[in-house]
């Protein structure tokens, strides 16, 4: 039998949460583990290890980056209307930027997936590497979202970064969205099918 093996950042109960509830649509035993805790976790996995990356932008060598994609566009569309956002309004979204071209490129596809998803535009500002950096393209009034998929320092720096800029609204990370763990139950079939092919 194979086993949902989730590869985050570190251990955190988005991980945990997202890789629960694939395990289950998937009808499948999960695990949800980090890189340092890899060997072990699938020593205890059981079964026929299926990795799916967690990670949104670098996925450390388990596999394709989770994004971009649609669904995480649509999960974070939700969490822009869950904080109070009017759909369409303009979006900054901010992510820790990479000098890697192929990094940069599946950022750039985040923020258009978001923009098709929101219907309205959708500004990015990065961290690090090539375009603009956050206080740059945020004013009084901007409306944030992060593109980091769980709380914790990288959400609570960019959060910092964009209220000292005078953002207005910053939405919550991506977290457990049901969205999410659809989508962590589309890689596990797309890796089970290459397998079997």
């Amino acid at each position: 039998m194979r086993t949902l093996v989730t590869v985050a950042e570190r251990s955190c109960p988005v991980a945990r949460e997202v890789t629960r509830r694939a395990g289950v649509a998937l009808g499948v035993p999960a695990v949800a583990t980090w890189p340092a805790d890899l060997p072990a976790a699938l020593r205890r996995s059981g079964g026929t290890p299926v990795l799916v990356p967690l990670q949104l932008n670098a996925a450390g060598g388990f596999g394709p980056t989770l994004g971009p994609h649609p669904l995480l566009a649509a999960a974070q569309a939700a969490r822009l209307l869950a904080a109070g956002v009017r759909a369409g309004r303009p979006v900054v979204m901010v992510a820790a930027g990479s000098e890697d071209h192929d990094a940069q490129e599946r950022l750039d596809r985040a923020a258009a997936l978001l923009a098709d998803t929101w219907t309205g535009p959708v500004r990015l500002a990065t961290t690090a590497g090539p375009g603009p950096r956050p206080e740059e393209v945020i004013g009084r009034g901007t409306v944030v979202t992060p593109y980091v998929l769980a709380p914790g320092a990288d959400a609570e720096a960019l959060r910092g970064r964009a209220a000292a800029a005078g953002a207005a609204v910053v939405a919550e990370p991506i977290g457990a969205h049901r969205f999410v763990a659809d989508l962590v139950a589309r890689r596990f079939r797309a890796v089970q099918h290459s397998a079997a092919a």
